[in-house]
């Protein structure tokens, strides 16, 4: 068995859950009923810095907002898999699309519905307030909360692991 940080030398993808990954878990609620998420620039800016530097990524969650969307969209990223039910589909979809296999892919998930694709993945990740069956299948836990930086985290580590941070002009365009 590889270590670590050798099976992040591997990674040529990424996937991400939204809330408890990319959002707090603790989410407000607008009067009719609607989510109001946070987003942490530095999960944003490695996130885009992924996609320049030829990363495949994907947003895959039970969700379904224009806002997310959004936000994703304006960081680049083309594969976008909402209101997924059944994330093994749509983890599928995008392996596919990208020729991946599943050694190829860090994901990063925190609760029940992300076990599937957490089971299946070369890197099973999640943040350090995920549920204990996440944690227990998960190769790495961020030090880090959910929409806190764990993004940023295991981005970062992979990068470092294959020599590409702060190494190219992407680093330092946003």
């Amino acid at each position: 068995m590889l270590n670590f940080k050798e099976e992040l030398s591997h990674i040529r993808a990424f996937i991400f859950d939204v809330d408890g990954v990319l959002s707090s878990s603790t989410i407000p609620m607008y009067p009719n009923g609607e989510p109001m998420r946070t987003a942490n620039i530095k999960d944003g800016y490695v996130l885009q810095l992924a996609v320049k530097l030829g990363y495949p990524i994907a947003i895959l969650t039970g969700a379904s907002t224009q806002a997310i969307k959004t936000r994703f969209t304006n960081l680049g990223i083309e594969d976008i898999y909402m209101g997924s039910a059944n994330k093994i589909e749509n983890y599928e979809l995008f392996k596919a699309k990208h020729h991946l296999s599943d050694n190829d892919i860090l994901y990063m998930g925190d609760d029940l519905p992300d076990l599937p694709v957490l089971q299946r993945v070369g890197v099973p990740t999640c943040p350090v307030d995920a549920a204990v069956e996440v944690k227990a299948i998960a190769r790495y836990i961020s030090a880090l909360p959910g929409g806190n930086g764990c993004v940023r985290d295991v981005i970062e580590q992979v990068l470092k692991a294959q020599g590409k941070w702060l190494q190219n002009e992407h680093c330092f365009n946003w």
